[in-house]
């Protein structure tokens, strides 16, 4: 029997920008609640038993693109935390097109649309949130990188489990 537990589907980035990222979130997430890495949520959820024609379709779409080019374009308040601001129409494409492919599968969440962000820290007061937009803002300076995969998760009631990665076209 299949695992019916959801599938996350996150943008990986080339190793060392992703270091660079998750040390900026290890940095400023409440440690205790920080059970996952660095990363860009395309999809919060998923069937879990979907995991096959999940993959598949991100093997053909993938596939057929070239790895799509971010530009971290700055800072962005999340309320009650912060996380880097991303642009990226090559991403949001190859998103669009997996959610039409999609579209009986998706949570309202995903349904409402994707805006490309990167948390560094989350579950904090304003105040401390905006504390740290004003100490990261000094620190950190606009870049560009690439999303090199999609990761396939399989969410654990906290942590995630990595199921695969699909690279894009030549990776």
């Amino acid at each position: 029997m299949s695992d019916p537990r959801p599938l996350i589907l996150t943008a990986l980035l080339p190793p060392a920008d992703q270091a660079r990222c998750e040390a900026l979130r290890r940095a400023h997430y409440p440690p205790a609640l920080n059970r996952v890495p660095a990363h860009i949520s395309l999809f919060h959820q998923l069937p879990g038993r979907e995991l096959a024609a999940v993959k598949r379709r991100l093997r053909v779409v993938c596939g057929e693109v070239p790895p799509p080019e971010i530009a971290v374009t700055g800072l962005k308040s999340l309320g009650g935390g912060v996380a880097l601001k991303l642009h990226s129409p090559e991403l949001e494409a190859v998103r669009a097109e997996l959610a039409a492919g999609w579209d009986t599968l998706l949570i309202p969440q995903d349904r409402a649309g994707f805006q490309p962000h990167l948390t560094l820290q989350n579950k904090v007061t304003p105040a401390e949130a905006r504390a740290t937009l004003l100490r990261l803002e000094a620190a950190v300076a606009p870049f560009r990188t690439q999303a090199v995969a999609i990761a396939v998760w399989r969410y654990c009631d906290g942590p995630w489990e990595l199921l695969g990665q699909i690279g894009f076209r030549g990776r």
